[in-house]
């Protein structure tokens, strides 16, 4: 048979009995490696489940770091600003922010997913700090996401949404995109 075969037999039997049939009943014996009966091929399933929460690990994060940076986002804009710009957010902006989180986390090795959290409080006032995803453990920023209010002359006010990264010292802007307010002066964050 082959291995890719057997290992998905083993995890399939593995999963379904629960570990209920031991190692050396017939079936476990029929998928020994002809090459090497000494063999089994436990050692292969037991990396194999391991990738399996792995991944599960990481999808379960990125769900639940989404979940909270919609919502610092809008409790950032407030009542004021955040019915204003809520549709264009949602639709331009955020799936930017979560393509951001989804390629961090991707790149993050899976014993340190778990380390991650998101920030609970948004910057007031005029101050750019929407959220920060850090390392729980170290308490440092990995990745910092920013809006700032810029005056365009003769056009108006513009909301521009950026992030920084860790591995440069938050030097460089990374642009997620501009929502155009008005020619008048936005509220104050979180008003």
């Amino acid at each position: 048979m082959k291995k890719w075969f057997k290992k998905s037999i083993i995890i399939t039997v593995a999963l379904l009995t629960f570990g209920l049939i031991s190692p050396d009943h017939l079936i476990w014996e029929q998928l020994l490696d002809p090459k090497n009966p000494e063999k089994s091929l436990f050692s292969d399933t037991e990396s194999i489940r391991h990738e399996q929460v792995s991944l599960l690990e990481k999808q379960d994060f990125k769900d639940s770091i989404s979940i909270a940076a919609r919502e610092q986002s809008y409790i950032k804009f407030g009542e004021r600003i955040g019915p204003v710009i809520r549709n264009e957010f949602d639709d331009v902006i955020f799936p930017r922010i979560q393509e951001v989180i989804n390629t961090t986390v991707s790149n993050t090795e899976p014993e340190k997913v778990v380390n991650l959290a998101i920030t609970e409080q948004p910057s007031g006032e005029y101050h750019e700090k929407i959220f920060h995803i850090y390392n729980n453990d170290t308490r440092k920023d990995l990745i910092r996401f920013h809006v700032r209010t810029d005056k365009k002359p003769q056009e108006g006010y513009y909301f521009n949404f950026h992030y920084h990264l860790a591995k440069d010292n938050y030097a460089k802007h990374y642009a997620l995109g501009e929502i155009y307010w008005s020619k008048n002066t936005p509220p104050k964050w979180l008003s």
